[in-house]
């Protein structure tokens, strides 16, 4: 059978397009979905903006989009689990379960991965900002009907966050501080509540961020607009444990190894810009930080569908913003602006 779809395709800088293309017979091992929702995360803007993100530069067209759900209507494979008309959360990743990383249980490393969305392998991996895509059954976790499409979409991002919560260690008890209040910061900042971090200081260049996140429950936020002097302030005060970099910013690694206490830990969320960039490592040894990277997840999907089915974790008070598949280059727009928005999802025509 073939099918006609609509994508949202990037192919240059802010020249995004929804165009119709041809889905051919669907390939062996393979489910077919149609879109629910998505969510616009900060990579698809960096890739939107500047047709990179970090090292991952766009050479060729490329369909957007990584956080997804839809419902189920072809199966090409043995899924015995899976039937049509399911609703799914869409895991982007595609592991190859044989390569070394994965063997050690670092599937989010894998060496042949395939992530929904990307540009860092050629050809690029195209995404799922389309009306009907593809994916394996085991991207597939069923979820019940009650919960929306726009929910399960959000099952992505919150992975992020709680593999990046899990790299610092056990944070319970501990003063953290996340520099960034975009999505994954706000997301960050609920999954490190859940795994019973201290007291939780967010840090921002923005107002409209750090009032969402007051909102959502921060104990104190800090506008850096006008300087670090409060947050100088704030580390000789109260012993800082732990330190989110989720900014994708030199200046924001920069406070975070500042504001850490000695012997404390750095993790680095944020995608920063490509290439090399000043580092403080002298700060880094003399403290004796642990600066440890964090990268996508791996079992964590699975947690994140579990948390959004039992409500302990609501990822929709995050969602300020919704506009169709077709209207994708007006959501992009206002998913840039970050005094108007947090999270903007699409959803099906």
């Amino acid at each position: 059978m073939i099918d006609r779809a609509i994508a949202a395709t990037l192919f240059g800088p802010e020249d995004l397009r929804v165009v119709e293309h041809l889905l051919g017979p669907l390939a062996p091992g393979m489910v077919r979905v149609r879109f629910g929702a998505g969510g616009i995360c900060g990579s698809d803007l960096h890739y939107f903006r500047h047709a990179r993100t970090g090292d991952f530069v766009v050479t060729s067209p490329l369909v957007l989009g990584h956080e997804v759900a839809g419902e189920i209507v072809e199966i090409n494979a043995d899924a015995p689990e899976l039937a049509v008309g399911d609703r799914v959360a869409v895991n982007p990743s595609r592991w190859c379960g044989q390569c070394a990383r994965c063997a050690e249980g670092r599937a989010n490393l894998c060496e042949k991965i395939y992530f929904m969305g990307s540009a860092s392998k050629t050809p690029h991996m195209q995404g799922s900002f389309a009306s009907l895509f593809d994916a394996t059954p085991a991207q597939c976790v069923k979820v019940p009907l009650a919960v929306a499409y726009k929910a399960a979409a959000l099952a992505e991002p919150l992975a992020v966050s709680l593999h990046a919560v899990a790299r610092a260690g056990d944070i319970a008890g501990r003063n953290v501080i996340l520099i960034g209040a975009g999505p994954i910061g706000l997301l960050t900042m609920l999954a490190a509540r859940l795994k019973g971090c201290g007291e939780l200081t967010v840090a921002d260049i923005a107002t409209a961020p750090l009032a969402f996140a007051s909102k959502l429950g921060a104990n104190r936020t800090i506008d850096l607009f006008g300087g670090d002097d409060e947050l100088k302030a704030l580390a000789a005060d109260k012993a800082i444990d732990v330190a989110f970099e989720i900014s994708g910013t030199a200046a924001g690694l920069a406070a975070a190894i500042a504001s850490v206490r000695r012997g404390g830990t750095v993790v680095q969320v944020g995608n920063l810009p490509g290439g090399q960039i000043p580092v403080a490592a002298n700060a880094v040894m003399a403290k004796e930080i642990n600066l440890n990277g964090t990268f996508r997840f791996g079992a964590e999907f699975n947690e994140a569908v579990e948390l959004i089915v039992s409500g302990d974790i609501d990822v929709l008070k995050l969602v300020t913003a919704e506009r169709p598949l077709s209207s994708a280059c007006e959501a992009f727009a206002l998913a840039a602006d970050r005094s108007q928005s947090v999270k903007v999802v699409l959803t099906a025509d």
